[in-house]
């Protein structure tokens, strides 16, 4: 099969995609990334996550209408509660008048002088702030249940405080085996021996696992309140050449009857662990705590009659870019258009578009890593004119930093900011920010926070008045302190310090010795964001989070029957080498030896990482090689425009094709 060249150039082949011929060896090879035929990838969305956060929370029946309220607006809605037509961002007085036994729940909001949210009576915009920190916990503790339901080789990445992709390929491929051995190997007389392929697959059943997507759906604009079946009555085919009757088991089919099976059992444990619902697999069909299951064959038909502009970056300028040029509404109107046409109107990137309407999508599932940024904002209403109103509100955002950060060193003791950012958005549109390094300590409070932010705030306004619509507080540089690393109280001599604070810090000859074994690596950044803005617009947070890595296989001695132990060496189980640290690390205090060893097993993990990047091969396309090897044409040249010291002054050169229409947003 082709595959994008350097440039983006490629021959898109959809067959191949929707419906491959697998072999022997994709079966038997775990490590084919996103290209893997048998890949099952599930999305699961909670239901009306906010409402049924507090539901839980209050014990109330689920079958009752509830909203959550923020101010005077709604910014969730249950289902019972849409049944009287209620929706989103609906005023409260609006929603009484269609529900009077509506049950209204205010969101947590984090007031001066309180170390945590809380569900005050009567929380007024002007002095207290909205806080998303149960939605938060219960998002994290809904994840991790369904982590512990999974099989440790599942790719877990959380899309949004209420969603999460999960990738089943690899504990599929070994139920399959599992389940047919003699999948194992190919027959001794297989022509082709590992790329020969597989016997036909048996039928399947779908009994239980879910909704089936139809091959061929009706038009929704000629039968709009037609159902989704379930997987025993299959819609009818408008398509004589497949339907659901006549549709031909394969074996992309059997992998997603087993990660259904997956799916189904790690939601209904939610469910009854937890008291939450969810949907699952295809979000556009969902059902209300149910899951939906979409074949390579239903793929073409799931898209026909969809408004392209609403599948995800095919909206906004883009979106309206391809409808002007194309005269399209929907994808079935655009999937008349070449790929030459649309790579010459928009650009050689553009196949990524070609293939997106298609149903093709290689995104990697991948969970990400290290929350390195966290931001307390509130829009104010009026604004803040006064210097106790900034002290008013500089507590409160230093409150919900200071919790934030207690919370994430409870999972990891060692993280710590670098720099505190105070920001704030003048009534005019003027922005400022200014930052300060925060010094390390044992025991973090709101006034450690407080200070330093005050003083950036005097830095910043100066004398001058202030009418301040938005004010900020964050923290960067999120990161591991490094073993052997003190507070700022280390560098006074003679201080009396506690002795467990004399504990966390080590001698100079540790320190030295500690900083031998530290290594670098580089991490995804994201950020957990709190602020007004988004959630009035319902309150979705685009966090991915990815705990750390899971720790390979620790080695209790070598090979060679030395004695290392367990807390000094590890075996990778992908290599079967065993690693040990060095003999100035096994020297090391217990703690900093520990540290030391979960680096060796980072590093090493990424080594392999590395190595499975090195074999994905990008094909340079012969144009392109002989484009390059041409000698540069002799003769005259375009002076390049000079500053006024005579250098060279670099022209920035515009986007074309389809990065034009993207500004700080890139494809997920």
């Amino acid at each position: 099969m082709d595959r994008i060249t350097a440039k983006g150039k490629e021959k898109a082949i959809e067959d191949d995609d929707l419906n491959p011929v697998i072999t022997y060896r994709h079966l038997l090879t775990n490590k084919m990334g996103v290209l893997d035929p048998l890949r099952v990838v599930a999305l699961c969305d909670l239901d009306a996550f906010y409402a049924a956060a507090e539901q839980v929370r209050l014990n109330i029946d689920p079958e009752l209408p509830l909203a959550v309220q923020q101010w005077q607006g709604l910014i969730a809605v249950n289902y019972p509660a849409r049944k009287f037509g209620i929706t989103r961002m609906e005023t409260v007085t609006e929603a009484r008048k269609k529900c009077p036994e509506l049950v209204l729940v205010h969101v947590a909001t984090f007031k001066e002088g309180e170390l945590e949210p809380g569900y005050w009576e009567n929380p007024d915009v002007n002095t207290h702030k909205v806080s998303l920190d149960h939605y938060r916990r219960e998002s994290v503790k809904i994840l991790n249940l369904h982590r512990e339901c999974m099989d440790p080789s599942v790719e877990v990445e959380k899309a949004s405080i209420d969603e999460a992709f999960f990738d089943f390929t690899v504990p599929i491929k070994r139920e399959i085996l599992e389940r047919f051995p003699h999948l194992a190997s190919p027959p001794p007389d297989a022509p082709l021996g590992l790329d020969t392929p597989l016997p036909p697959p048996p039928d399947v059943s779908w009994e239980g696992r879910g909704n089936l997507v139809p091959i061929n759906p009706p038009n929704p604009d000629e039968e709009p309140d037609k159902a989704l079946p379930d997987a025993s009555t299959s819609s009818q085919s408008a398509d004589p050449k497949e339907s659901d009757e006549n549709h031909v088991t394969t074996w992309h089919d059997v992998a997603l009857s087993i990660g259904a099976e997956f799916m189904m059992k790690s939601r209904m444990e939610v469910k009854h662990r937890l008291g939450y619902t969810t949907s699952a697999l295809i979000a556009s069909f969902k059902k209300r705590d149910q899951q939906s299951i979409l074949r390579n064959a239903a793929i073409p038909g799931f898209l026909r009659y969809m408004p392209f502009q609403k599948i995800r970056f095919l909206g906004g300028k883009l979106g309206e870019a391809l409808a002007d040029e194309f005269g399209a509404k929907t994808v079935g109107d655009v999937l008349t258009v070449s790929l030459d046409d649309m790579q010459r109107k928009f650009g050689e990137e553009s196949i990524w578009v070609y293939n997106i309407l298609r149903g093709i999508d290689h995104t990697e599932v991948k969970e990400k890593v290290a929350t390195k940024s966290m931001l307390a904002s509130k829009n104010v209403r009026p604004n803040i004119t006064k210097p106790a109103e900034v002290t008013h509100w500089l507590r409160v955002l230093s409150s919900e930093l200071c919790l934030r950060l207690i919370e994430a060193r409870e999972l990891t003791p060692a993280i710590w900011p670098k720099t505190l950012v105070l920001g704030f958005r003048q009534a005019f549109g003027t922005t400022k920010s200014k930052q300060v390094t925060m010094p390390f300590a044992k025991l973090i409070t709101p006034e450690l926070i407080l200070k330093p932010a005050e003083k950036l705030f005097k830095e910043l306004s100066g004398n001058a008045p202030y009418k301040i619509s938005n004010i900020s507080l964050s923290f960067h540089g999120l990161a591991m302190m490094e073993a052997g690393q003190q507070g700022i109280e280390g560098f006074f001599a003679g201080s009396s310090k506690p002795s467990a604070t004399r504990a966390a810090s080590t001698v100079p000859e540790q320190r030295s010795e500690a900083a031998l074994g530290k290594r670098k690596r580089d991490e995804d950044e994201a950020e957990m964001i709190l602020s007004d803005e988004g959630e009035q617009v319902g309150g979705r947070e685009r966090r991915p989070s990815r705990p750390p890595p899971q720790p390979l296989a620790v080695a209790g001695s070598s090979s060679s029957g030395s004695a290392i132990d367990s807390a000094s060496s590890f075996r990778c189980d992908r290599c079967k080498k065993t690693l040990s640290l060095s003999k100035r690390e096994i020297a090391l205090p217990s703690e900093d030896k520990a540290e030391a060893l979960s680096k060796l097993q980072a590093e090493h993990a990424d080594f392999h990482v590395a190595q499975d990047l090195a074999r994905e091969v990008i094909d340079i396309s012969s144009e392109d090689e002989d484009q390059r090897k041409k000698p540069k044409a002799i003769g005259k040249t375009k002076s390049k425009p000079e500053n006024k010291k005579g250098a060279p002054t670099k022209v920035k050169k515009p986007p074309e094709g389809i990065a034009k229409f993207f500004t700080s947003t890139t494809k997920r």
